[in-house]
């Protein structure tokens, strides 16, 4: 049996179609049966168009990660810093705040790859904490963050299109 070989890398400019792509399809794959489909539409034309996206991408306290198997993308990872940070948890803390993976992709250990790679960029810029947002609904994701030390420590309103949705907010001490 041959090992799998994942690679992550950072997104650059000339692959925003690519994340935007990405971006749309998995959110669409994981969320869209349990939500409304013309507040889920308004939300990917909102976050996730080419404007959007680049405006981030180009942020210097947000970070953007392809996972590859060779040329294949089958996620991303999008980190925050400082006042990128969707909310001000702590001044020394790193958001996670998207860890997307292609229906193909998820099973396979890649989120466990990315969640490892989020710990080990908290410790290499010495921050205190790693936090996340996350949809009170979505218990495969909370059970995930949950096997890795994260606590529920608040929650903040996600607005989808014109509903307004609950993310419990998660940290854990680096």
């Amino acid at each position: 049996m041959q090992s799998r070989s994942y690679q992550i890398k950072k997104v650059s400019t000339d692959e925003l179609e690519e994340l935007r792509k990405l971006s749309v399809e998995t959110f669409s794959d994981t969320f869209t049966e349990q939500n409304n489909e013309i507040q889920m539409k308004a939300y990917l034309e909102k976050a996730f168009n080419t404007d959007q996206l680049r405006s981030e991408l180009s942020n210097p306290e947000s970070f953007f990660y392809f996972v590859k198997e060779e040329d294949k993308i089958l996620g991303y990872l999008k980190l925050n810093t400082k006042t990128a940070q969707t909310d001000q948890v702590l001044d020394s803390s790193l958001e996670i705040e998207r860890i997307y993976l292609a229906q193909e992709a998820q099973g396979k250990g890649i989120g466990k790859l990315l969640m490892d790679f989020s710990i080990a960029e908290a410790k290499r810029r010495n921050l205190l904490c790693l936090w996340l947002g996350v949809w009170e609904k979505n218990e495969k994701a909370i059970a995930f963050y949950k096997s890795y030390g994260f606590e529920v420590f608040a929650d903040h309103p996600f607005k989808l299109g014109d509903e307004s949705q609950k993310d419990l907010l998660m940290k854990r001490f680096v």
